[in-house]
């Protein structure tokens, strides 16, 4: 993969292209929602409200089937990372702009803000000390093993994602090259569809790292 390009500086700190890109995509977020969303009404739902109340049902049923009893805890955190990656793995589609997530600064940045949510809506949920406890279960030898697990799963979280879009767009270059933008349909949906399921897999990961978070005590002193 080829060195992110830097667009300029300010100050002693290099501006490239994930950065740019990230933090458009954030504005293009914020701005769509907040337009999409303006006069939306109960009583008298149109069809932009129908659609936007079938894509936020989707992500909930998503989460629902994961964690049952709290998709709405779960819901604007890992709604917002799903719809996220999937702008941002598909914005490399488009000639002369650069996939964010092809960048291992914004995978790792992604799988590190994962791994404090999963302590954070566990200490939530079960409160520091008991959270804390299901570290040292079934015995305190078992610490530095948990911390090993939880370090590199948010290790491959980061690589996993980085390895396939740079990889998808390494692909969509070298056929751009060879076939100009004659490019045939297929290759183009393949993209698409392996994008969107990178976005689906790492935001499913994120969902099940959370609800084991959650989950960390016995359901039988959850019950209690």
């Amino acid at each position: 993969m080829e060195d992110i390009p830097v667009l300029f500086h300010i100050g002693s700190f290099a501006v490239n292209a994930t950065v740019v890109g990230t933090w458009g995509l954030m504005i293009v977020i914020v701005t769509f929602s907040a337009a999409v969303t303006a006069g939306l009404k109960v009583d008298r739902p149109g069809k932009r409200q129908v659609v936007l109340e079938s894509v936020v049902s989707a992500i909930e049923g998503a989460i629902r089937d994961v964690m049952p009893d709290r998709p709405r805890l779960l819901l604007p955190f890992v709604g917002t990372l799903w719809i996220f990656l999937v702008l941002a793995n598909l914005v490399g589609l488009i000639p002369g702009l650069h996939s964010p997530t092809g960048d291992l600064s914004l995978t790792a940045s992604l799988a590190i803000t994962v791994f404090l949510s999963v302590h954070w809506y566990g200490i939530r949920s079960d409160g520091f000390l008991s959270y804390l406890k299901h570290y040292m279960k079934p015995t305190p030898i078992m610490l530095p093993f948990h911390i090993i697990s939880e370090l590199s799963r948010t290790v491959a979280l980061a690589v996993r994602l980085f390895g396939n879009i740079a990889s998808l767009e390494m692909a969509a270059l070298l056929v751009l090259i060879v076939a100009g933008f004659l490019v045939p349909v297929p290759i183009l949906l393949l993209h698409v569809v392996e994008a969107l399921v990178q976005a689906y897999i790492f935001g499913m990961l994120a969902l099940v790292y959370i609800a084991g978070g959650i989950q960390s005590r016995n359901p039988a002193d959850q019950e209690g």
